[in-house]
């Protein structure tokens, strides 16, 4: 587990507002807003390089800039991790059936598609065990642009890891376009934080080079 460090609710300017929503009957909401990947997928492309491997990185490292993302609930104390790794669904060719990838992150883009693609090809299990608290979950739906995706829930109220879906990408205007969705706990990320970090990623797909 990646080292973190205990938040001092005493003195912590959100404390009331993770309180109000630590004890809601279902703390986590979801936004679906649209990204430009046009300059993504030239790179990738001229790179030789995954989809779903370069985005999750991409994604991850934006995620990662963004402090509130990285807030959880641990051994029933707030704490802050000081670096998220990744988990994503895959499909090996030929199956229907996804197996949950869990990959460090990396320091950049080339090694961790590197790393992606070992973990991926060495794995046959379905499930390796249970889910990190300090990763980034994601699930790729590459059959369906959705405008709206909900999550199984667990009934765990303190369950804040952020989940992150894309679907079907198309054009639009000379533009490609890619459906996203994050899911979020309201103790640590509001609105507004949610807009930096699709501020940030846009940038970071659009200066990638």
């Amino acid at each position: 587990m990646s080292a973190y460090k205990v938040i001092d609710l005493k003195n912590w300017k959100r404390a009331i507002h993770c309180e109000v929503f630590r004890k809601s009957m279902q703390p986590q909401y979801g936004v679906s807003f649209e990204l430009d990947i046009t300059n993504l997928l030239k790179i990738i492309r001229e790179k030789g390089y995954s989809f779903t491997f370069s985005f999750v990185y991409i994604v991850s490292k934006c995620a990662n800039e963004c402090e509130e993302f990285r807030y959880r609930f641990q051994d029933g104390e707030v704490v802050l991790f000081e670096r998220i790794d990744t988990s994503f669904t895959y499909m090996d060719e030929g199956e229907e059936l996804f197996k949950v990838v869990n990959v460090p992150m990396k320091d950049s883009l080339e090694e961790y598609v590197k790393a992606a693609e070992e973990t991926v090809s060495a794995q046959k299990e379905y499930f390796t065990g249970p889910m990190g608290n300090d990763l980034f979950q994601f699930s790729g739906m590459p059959w369906i642009s959705f405008t709206h995706v909900s999550h199984t829930y667990s009934g765990n109220n303190e369950a804040a890891t952020p989940l992150f879906d894309w679907g079907k990408y198309f054009e639009r205007d000379g533009k490609m376009i890619l459906p996203f969705s994050v899911q979020v706990h309201h103790s640590f990320v509001d609105g507004i934080h949610i807009a930096r970090f699709a501020d940030l990623l846009q940038a970071c797909l659009n200066e990638m080079e």
